[in-house]
């Protein structure tokens, strides 16, 4: 009986053990899938970008990215618009690094810091639109048009950036035509400068008299701007589209590419960080000087491709201020531009333009890449 005894307590103990394994196994294996559950959680919210609230976190990251980077090259802007729409007080700066800094020197000299940053105000109502929708229209274009890796193509990637650029600039032009006309003018009255007084003037411009319209060959007779109304905002409007094409999708393309490289195992142990990401599905962060170098390469890249449209726009929306009233078409005006300064005359001020947009670029992607982090996208 003893024995018998011992024998069932001997029969019930690697019972026990054996429950107990499985019971540890089954624990281990819940732990695991939890954890695998909460990956994949991870990254589906990473993955899904069409949900309310992956929008508006991103929207909100682009529009301060773009306000940061604007604040940083706001007295650079300044000087740039003067240089590009050939402001006559300050023709005579051009070409040159050290105009540039006689320039600002002036401006300080006259108003003082706040006539570097004029204008400033209607930069950052225009630009947290501008940036929050181009990122955001980015975004979501591009999760529709690479919807996987196999998917991944540079014109993918150009498309889905001129999209985001063309949707942003349609929506936000009218404020970028009165920042523009802020920064360009010169006058210390006051009342003539201040937002309201711009607006009214854009608004109401209207061409001269048609006694004053000299007479010549009717192919060529230049289009007069209407008397009135909101359409004098889009001053300058079709040569923005055909720029935005080229900036906008060599910008993303560019900075996509670079990451891509900066990326690469050879690399990536000297360039990028764990330690920032929350989604561990998600591919690992630059560090900050390698997504300014990012950021920087693409402002350069892009720059270069859609300078001479920049100039042809600025011209056209500052036509009424120096011209003759006459609303140029984009081809009257770059053929302007040529007959007045030659093929130099699309360049004027790209020296200045590399020493903002790359800046300003880079600051936009690394304040747009970490405010998704810190916002959870």
């Amino acid at each position: 009986m003893p024995h018998a005894s011992d024998g069932h307590a001997g029969a019930l103990e690697p019972s026990s053990m054996d429950l107990g394994g499985r019971s540890k196994a089954k624990s281990q294996s819940s732990i695991a899938a939890s954890a695998m559950t909460a990956k994949e959680g991870g990254s589906q919210r990473h993955r899904n970008k069409q949900n309310f609230d992956y929008v508006w976190r991103s929207g909100l990251a682009g529009g301060l990215a773009g306000c940061a980077a604007k604040t940083v090259v706001g007295p650079l802007d300044r000087v740039k618009i003067l240089f590009q729409a050939s402001n006559p007080q300050f023709a005579k700066y051009t070409g040159t690094w050290f105009g540039v800094v006689t320039a600002m020197r002036d401006i300080n000299r006259q108003d003082g810091l706040r006539g570097l940053f004029r204008g400033h105000s209607a930069t950052l109502l225009r630009i947290f639109p501008y940036a929050s929708t181009k990122f955001l229209t980015y975004e979501q274009v591009r999760s529709i048009l690479i919807p996987t890796p196999a998917h991944e193509t540079w014109w993918r990637r150009i498309l889905s950036g001129s999209i985001a650029g063309v949707t942003s600039v349609f929506l936000t032009y009218p404020l970028e035509m009165i920042r523009v006309r802020l920064a360009f003018e010169t006058s210390k009255n006051s009342q003539r400068s201040s937002l309201s007084r711009i607006c009214s003037q854009i608004y109401h411009e209207q061409p001269p008299r048609s006694a004053a319209v000299p007479t010549i060959p009717l192919a060529n007779t230049p289009i007069p701007a209407p008397r009135t109304g909101l359409v004098n905002f889009y001053r300058g409007f079709s040569p923005t589209l055909a720029g935005m094409l080229p900036y906008a999708g060599m910008s993303f393309l560019t900075h996509d590419t670079a990451v891509d490289l900066l990326r690469l195992s050879a690399v990536a142990p000297y360039t990028t960080t764990k330690s920032l990401n929350k989604d561990p599905s998600a591919p690992p962060m630059l560090k900050y000087w390698a997504e300014f170098l990012a950021g920087g390469v693409a402002g350069l890249i892009s720059q270069t491709a859609a300078y001479p449209l920049e100039i042809i726009r600025r011209r056209m929306q500052v036509g009424a201020v120096v011209g003759d009233g006459h609303r140029l078409n984009m081809t009257e005006t770059a053929g302007r531009i040529w007959r007045e300064r030659g093929w130099r005359g699309y360049w004027v001020g790209l020296g200045i333009g590399y020493f903002k947009v790359v800046p300003m670029v880079a600051v936009s992607f690394f304040v747009y890449e970490r405010m998704k982090i810190v916002l959870g996208v």
